[in-house]
């Protein structure tokens, strides 16, 4: 399954089932789960750690040192998941010890050709990146967020579950849960209702996180004030639970 002319360190741990194409290069430090395949010209740096059936294109660079100029050489890792498919020329750095020391990427996630995800970034699960999105340091993305081609996020952002962005956004402030964000400069247009739909959300639930959209972003209240008004909805709405959240956690300041 490793092809002969494919370079493979004796400390690399990769399941038997692991198939590897010519010319790609793997590190020591690098552990790769069952059925991922890796195709040609592939280079991957360790420390990392690669899950289970995964697929990993040409040209991708996984776990190479951070870009970061505070980085001396610190054994920080990367963790990619489960099932992820990584296209084309796609580079995804290890962590900083001056943050979590861990770049991490969950399960099920589309990662399109030319995608950068810099050091210390979370992503979630069932995300979409779509081509040439690029994520500076600490960024963290959400489960199912989808960020199209040419967007981007600014260190430390964080995009909520669920949310969209349009191409070529440039998010600076934090993106709360459900929300559609386009335009340069971004700005929200609302609630992914396509989004939620394809993924069980019932037309009451789907109204309900309308109406606390239009609580934070259409009646002018201080977000204090508007998250006092969601918090009393809770009980009887569990589903605003993910964007109540994500305002409450914002350190950067919401895209409002």
């Amino acid at each position: 399954m490793i092809d002969p002319r494919a370079i493979v360190s004796p400390g690399a741990r990769l399941h038997e089932s692991v198939a590897v194409g010519p010319f790609s290069i793997i590190d020591e430090d690098v552990e790769i789960g069952a059925g991922t395949v890796v195709g040609p010209h592939v280079v991957i740096r360790g420390p990392t750690v690669i899950g289970e059936e995964n697929r990993i294109f040409q040209f991708a660079s996984l776990g190479e040192a951070p870009q970061d100029k505070k980085y001396a050489g610190e054994p920080t890792r990367l963790v990619l998941g489960d099932r992820n498919t990584i296209r084309e020329f796609v580079t995804i750095n290890r962590g900083t010890v001056q943050d979590r020391g861990e770049t991490t990427i969950g399960d099920d996630n589309w990662i399109m050709a030319y995608v950068h995800i810099a050091h210390d970034c979370v992503i979630g699960n069932q995300t979409i990146l779509a081509n040439a999105v690029t994520l500076a340091g600490h960024v963290v993305v959400d489960d199912w967020a989808i960020l199209g081609g040419f967007s981007g996020a600014h260190q430390f952002c964080h995009i909520g579950a669920h949310a969209f962005l349009g191409m070529q956004v440039a998010a600076a402030r934090d993106v709360p849960a459900y929300l559609i964000v386009t335009g340069n400069p971004p700005e929200p247009r609302g609630v992914n209702q396509e989004g939620l739909r394809r993924r069980g959300f019932d037309a009451t639930q789907i109204r309900n996180i309308r109406e606390a959209y239009k609580v934070v972003y259409r009646q002018q209240l201080r977000l204090e004030e508007a998250l006092a008004e969601l918090e009393r909805r809770l009980p009887e709405q569990p589903e605003l639970g993910l964007f109540v959240d994500s305002l409450k956690r914002s350190e950067r300041g919401i895209l409002r």
